[in-house]
């Protein structure tokens, strides 16, 4: 793929529910890497979390074929009706965003989900669901909102006349559930390490600093309602979505974050409110990653912070970030493979 200046780049960040299976992973690579005008930037695996993170980017054909064709061939290998994982899902093919990145708007993004929605429907006798900017109703903007009750669920949500599906029929498909697919901003997904295995501090963390807070309790330790509503105690974070985990493999926990908006919640900004928060719990911080890729601009923004404005320099300013967020702490931190501009 030629990269120049007026050229469309849309980004295109499919999470498929397989974490193990390399035939799966090999199938996916091979669809994409076959699509012309568009270019596979990264595939992550989590075994824990039995998912994977899959990554291209293109022009508007390009990242739209490249999209239906990966999502085709996870759809022979990938059986939900066996699938097992730490990381709340709907479907075989658990959400599609696509990104603008370079001479794109978002609502050109949205023209492309729907396309992809209407295609991919009919291709996989599938219910497709459209959420964040592509979202035709207000509750289906949040992800989490579509996704309540999971997998296990959708087989009775799509009885309800209100959870019809945008693109598809309201039929139930035991192998591959549901899809959900529209536009969004550049979503940066961002672990951050506890010295614990205990999960209770990362979920009292998450539920501190996400968004959407917690519920409000009395003081026995009951929900508190009102009108058979829960009252929510809003987090501290805005743009922040989180929730604690396991991570059997390295023997820690994790918040598990994706910043949807870095300019108001930044990398390092959650990074240092996890830090605050586990030291007042009696646990430690050890470093952190990012899954999948992320903006430069985001680097830079931390780089900024840990050098005090001090430094200029692209490639120091980076190297602050990696040090002072401890991005290499599970695994090594390659800013030519995890930084968006480098690899396109």
């Amino acid at each position: 793929m030629t990269n120049t200046a007026k050229q469309k780049i849309i980004e295109c960040v499919p999470n498929f529910s397989e974490g193990k299976d390399n035939a799966t992973f090999e199938a996916i690579k091979k669809a994409i890497n076959d699509t012309p005008n568009v270019k596979l930037l990264s595939l992550e695996p989590d075994a824990d979390y039995n998912r994977v993170v899959v990554t291209f980017a293109g022009n508007e054909e390009g990242v739209l074929n490249g999209a239906v064709n990966a999502c085709k061939a996870a759809a022979k290998y990938i059986d939900m009706t066996k699938h097992k994982g730490e990381h709340p899902r709907l479907g075989a093919i658990d959400v599609v965003p696509f990104v603008p990145v370079a001479n794109v708007t978002t609502e050109e993004c949205v023209k492309i989900s729907e396309k992809f929605g209407e295609i991919i429907s009919k291709e996989l006798n599938v219910p497709v669901y459209l959420y964040e900017f592509a979202a035709r109703k207000p509750e289906r903007k949040s992800l989490s909102n579509i996704r309540q009750g999971e997998y296990e669920g959708l087989e009775e949500k799509l009885k309800d006349p209100n959870w019809l599906p945008d693109f598809g029929e309201p039929v139930f498909n035991p192998k591959l559930g549901a899809i959900v697919t529209g536009s969004r901003f550049f979503l940066i997904a961002y672990n951050v390490n506890i010295k614990s295995t205990d999960v209770k501090y990362a979920k009292e963390i998450a539920e501190i600093l996400r968004e959407s807070g917690y519920a409000k309790r009395d003081e026995n330790g009951n929900i508190i309602k009102v009108d058979g509503k829960t009252v929510k105690v809003p987090g501290r974070l805005k743009e922040f979505k989180g929730m604690g985990v396991t991570l059997e493999k390295y023997n820690c926990t994790q918040v598990s974050i994706n910043l949807t908006n870095y300019n108001v919640t930044p990398i390092h900004v959650a990074f240092e409110e996890v830090k605050k928060e586990a030291t007042r719990l009696g646990v430690e911080v050890n470093g952190s990653e990012i899954v999948g890729l992320v903006p430069l601009e985001a680097m830079l923004q931390a780089g900024r912070f840990y050098t005090e404005g001090k430094e200029t320099d692209e490639k120091k300013l980076v190297q602050a970030a990696i040090d002072n967020l401890g991005l290499n702490s599970l695994n090594p931190f390659k800013p030519e493979e995890k930084i968006i501009e480098y690899m396109i």
